[in-house]
C-alpha cells in the first residue's frame, strides 16, 4: 500500500494532577461515629481545623465549601433533626470535608479519544477549525470517565490545544428520572421469569421509584433462584428495562477542558467508556452533538446516549431493543432514507448495521462487515461513526489479529444504501509502532472518532490505552486507494 499516513509529534500523556473531589462513604455505622466526634468538638478546634483544610485544598477547587456542604446533606439523615440544627456551619463544613476524598480521573490513563467541530467557531482563521476532542479518562479501581480538549486546526491539518484549566469538576444533576411501576410491569411480561418471582416484585415496589430501589427489592426477589448466572442474567435483564436517563449542567463560566462527566447512575458505577462524540444534522438543518457509550456497572454493559447542543448542558438516556446490546455502536451523522442509522458489533466479531425510526429504541441490524484479512481476523469493529464524503461513507474500523494487535482500517460504503460496502483497505491505515507497543493495554491503536478538514482525516487514536496522539492522511489518496480495492 502506497498510502502515506504522518503521525503528529504530539502525545497527550494521563495528567494525575487532575483531580475531583468525590463523596467519600464510610458506612452507616463508621459514618455516625466519625460525625459524633466532630459534633463533640470545641467551636475554637472546629474553626482552626477548618482554616487548616481550606489553605490544604480551596486552591484545587473553584469552590470548596459547596463541595463540603454538598457531602454533608448526603449524610446528614444519620442524624435526628434536632442533632442537626444544632450543628453550627463550622461544623457542618468540617464534618463534609471528612465525607470527601480527592479522585485522580487520569491517574491510570486518557485514550480513545474522538474529535468534533466545535459549535462556536469564533475566533477561527482562514483555513482553521476549532474543535472539541474527548477522552476517556481513567483512575483509581479503573472507573472511567469523560474529559475534553479544545483545540485548533490550522490550514496544514496540525491541531494546537487550549491551555487546560485548574479547577476539574462534575456536573450538576438537574433531573434524574424515576420509573414508572406500571410502564415496568408492560415490559416484564414479556419475559420468561420463573413462577412466583414477578408478584414479589410488584409487591415491593412503588409506583414510582429510582434504580437503586429496584435494585434492592430485586436482591430479595430473585434469591429463589438457585443458579447464581440465571439470577445475574434475569437482575440485569430487569434492570436493563429501568430508565437510567438524567441531566447534567456545568457552569457556563467553566472551561470545556474542566468539565468531567464521571458515573452518576448505578449502571455506569464502574465506568462510562468509548464515548464516540458525532455532529449529528437534523431535519430542521440544526446540528446537535451526539455520543454512544458503553455505562459498565462492574459487571454488565448497557449502550447509553449523550446529547448535547452546547457541550455544557448534557442529556444521559439508555438505549433501548434487542439490537441496542454489546459494545462499539457509533451513529450515523444524519439520517439516511428517513431513518436513524448506527454502526454496531452485536456478536463482539463483526460489523453490524442498525436502523431505527427512533433514536433510542433499536431492534434491527443487518450483518455489514466479517473479519477479511489477517490483521481483522479476530474481530472487526469500527472506531468512530461513518463520515460523509462524495464517493461514499467513509468508516475507520479496528482489526484485531495476532497476539490482539489493534491496528486501524478504513471502508466505504454507497450514500444511498450503506449496507453496500464499496471497498475496505487490504491493509492496515494505522498500526502500532514500537513507540506505541507498551502501555496498559500493548500492541494496540483504537480511535473512537475522526474528522476532515482540508482534504485531510485528522484521526485522534489511543496509544495502548494509555495515552493519545494524531495522525492524518490524504482523504483524496485514502478513497482512491479503498476504491482500488
Amino acid at each position: 500500500m502506497t498510502l502515506t499516513v504522518n503521525r503528529m509529534n504530539i502525545r497527550i500523556n494521563p495528567d494525575y494532577k487532575k483531580v475531583i473531589a468525590r463523596f467519600f462513604n464510610t458506612g452507616d455505622e463508621r459514618s455516625l461515629n466519625l460525625i459524633n466526634r466532630v459534633s463533640q468538638m470545641k467551636n475554637e478546634e472546629v474553626e482552626v481545623l477548618l482554616k487548616n483544610v481550606f489553605t490544604e485544598f480551596s486552591k484545587r477547587y473553584r469552590d470548596i465549601k459547596t463541595v463540603f456542604l454538598k457531602h454533608f446533606h448526603l449524610i446528614k439523615h444519620l442524624l435526628a433533626q434536632p442533632e442537626q440544627d444544632a450543628l453550627i456551619d463550622m461544623k457542618k463544613l468540617l464534618i463534609g470535608s471528612y465525607f470527601t476524598m480527592e479522585y485522580s480521573i487520569e491517574a491510570a490513563a486518557l485514550f480513545n479519544p474522538s474529535i468534533v467541530e466545535d459549535p462556536d467557531q469564533a475566533g477561527a482563521g482562514v483555513g482553521q477549525k476549532k474543535v472539541i476532542v474527548s477522552f476517556r479518562a481513567t483512575g483509581e479501581s479503573h472507573i472511567s470517565s469523560i474529559v475534553f480538549k479544545e483545540g485548533l486546526l490550522d490550514e496544514n491539518g496540525v491541531i494546537h490545544f487550549e491551555p487546560t484549566g485548574r479547577f476539574m469538576g462534575e456536573g450538576k444533576v438537574i433531573e434524574l428520572k424515576k420509573d414508572n411501576k406500571a410502564t415496568l410491569e408492560e415490559l416484564m411480561s414479556q419475559m420468561v421469569i420463573p413462577e412466583g418471582i414477578l408478584p414479589s416484585i410488584y409487591d415491593q415496589l412503588p409506583e414510582t421509584f429510582s434504580y437503586k430501589e429496584i435494585e434492592a427489592v430485586l436482591k430479595k426477589a430473585l434469591l429463589r433462584i438457585e443458579s447464581t448466572k440465571d439470577r445475574n442474567r434475569i437482575k440485569f435483564d430487569i434492570l436493563s428495562m429501568v430508565n437510567t436517563s438524567y441531566e447534567l449542567q456545568f457552569s457556563p463560566d467553566s472551561l470545556l477542558s474542566e468539565r468531567v462527566i464521571f458515573p452518576v447512575t448505578r449502571t455506569e458505577k464502574n465506568g462510562i467508556e468509548d464515548a464516540r462524540f458525532v455532529k449529528f444534522a437534523e431535519e430542521d438543518g440544526s446540528f446537535t452533538y451526539i455520543a454512544t457509550y458503553t455505562a459498565y456497572d462492574g459487571s454488565y454493559i448497557l449502550p447509553q446516549l449523550i446529547v448535547t447542543k452546547d457541550f455544557c448542558h448534557f442529556k444521559i438516556a439508555p438505549l433501548h431493543g434487542k439490537a441496542a446490546i454489546n459494545k462499539n455502536l457509533a451513529l450515523f451523522p444524519r439520517k439516511v432514507n428517513g431513518q436513524y442509522l448506527m454502526l454496531s458489533r452485536i456478536d463482539g466479531m463483526n460489523n453490524y448495521i442498525m436502523f431505527s425510526d427512533d433514536l433510542y429504541l433499536w431492534e434491527e441490524a443487518q450483518l455489514l462487515q466479517k473479519p477479511k484479512y489477517p490483521w481483522e481476523f479476530v474481530q472487526i469493529g469500527n472506531a468512530g461513526s461513518p463520515i460523509e464524503t462524495e464517493k461514499g461513507w467513509l468508516v475507520i474500523t479496528h482489526g484485531v489479529g495476532a497476539m490482539r494487535k489493534y491496528c486501524l482500517g478504513a471502508s466505504l460504503f454507497d450514500l444511498n444504501d450503506p449496507t453496500v460496502e464499496i471497498g475496505r483497505l487490504k491493509e492496515p491505515l494505522l498500526v502500532p509502532n514500537e513507540d506505541e507497543r507498551d502501555g496498559y493495554v500493548p500492541n494496540v491503536v483504537y480511535s473512537c472518532g475522526s474528522i476532515i478538514h482540508r482534504d485531510k482525516l485528522i484521526i485522534p487514536y489511543a496509544v495502548s490505552d494509555y495515552a493519545s496522539s494524531f495522525a492524518t492522511v490524504s482523504v483524496t489518496e485514502l478513497l482512491d486507494e479503498i476504491l482500488s480495492n
